[in-house]
């Protein structure tokens, strides 16, 4: 279980991002890491028996402030993502704990321009497939719906009024499901999280067969 004492650190952090601070507090936070990483590598324990992981990536609490209008030092949340066995296995999970914004999310959140074109060249094709996938009830129950930032328009080469632009100018394909503090602090927070993983298998095997597949549908890796 995720403890109280895991949101407070971080509710307290939020309030005091600085190196002062932060140095001043490291033996809590290095308390509260242990905790989070804990929890995340018993939650890809529990994936890893219903997927193929290829890789475990804890985030650092540090920010990258380079290039960033926020100077914070510091993130306010733990967050972890796996991401599954390529190439033939596509998607990634994540899971974020912050209070009052902590959730699960998964999909393709940067696809590189190839995979984004091969994604819109089947939607362009052929949507049934998909649209039964985010109509279905349980994917409405745990994500409500696709989401991901688009373009106001069509892409480059596509019809404005194709059926499927809705789905075709989106430039990420994600699914996110929230979670209130008092649910990240339950005995079955870890079981809920490994459930959401597990719903969004229906999009990802989709997903996996566009992308390890050409527009004939012959494999890409025979």
């Amino acid at each position: 279980m995720l403890q109280k004492s895991t949101l407070e650190f971080l509710n307290k952090l939020k309030e005091n991002n600085d190196r002062d601070w932060f140095a001043a507090n490291k033996k809590a936070f290095d308390a509260e890491q242990k905790l989070a990483k804990s929890f995340f590598t018993a939650v890809g324990e529990q994936l890893g028996k219903i997927d193929s992981i290829e890789r475990i990536q804890i985030f650092r609490i540090y920010r990258d402030v380079r290039f960033s209008k926020d100077k914070a030092p510091y993130k306010n949340h733990f967050s972890v993502g796996f991401t599954r066995t390529k190439p033939l296995l596509r998607g990634g999970y994540y899971l974020h704990i912050e209070p009052g914004g902590s959730f699960v999310g998964g999909g393709f959140w940067e696809p590189n321009a190839a995979d984004l074109h091969r994604i819109r060249k089947e939607f362009e094709m052929d949507d049934d497939e998909i649209r039964t996938i985010i109509a279905d009830e349980a994917f409405k129950k745990f994500f409500g719906e696709l989401k991901g930032e688009e373009l106001k328009t069509a892409p480059k080469g596509f019809d404005k009024t194709h059926p499927a632009i809705d789905l075709i100018r989106k430039k990420q394909y994600l699914l996110t499901r929230s979670f209130t503090d008092k649910e990240v602090l339950a005995p079955n927070f870890q079981e809920e999280v490994v459930a959401t993983f597990q719903a969004m298998r229906p999009f990802f095997d989709y997903m996996s067969d566009v992308l390890s597949t050409d527009l004939n549908g012959e494999s890409l890796y025979n």
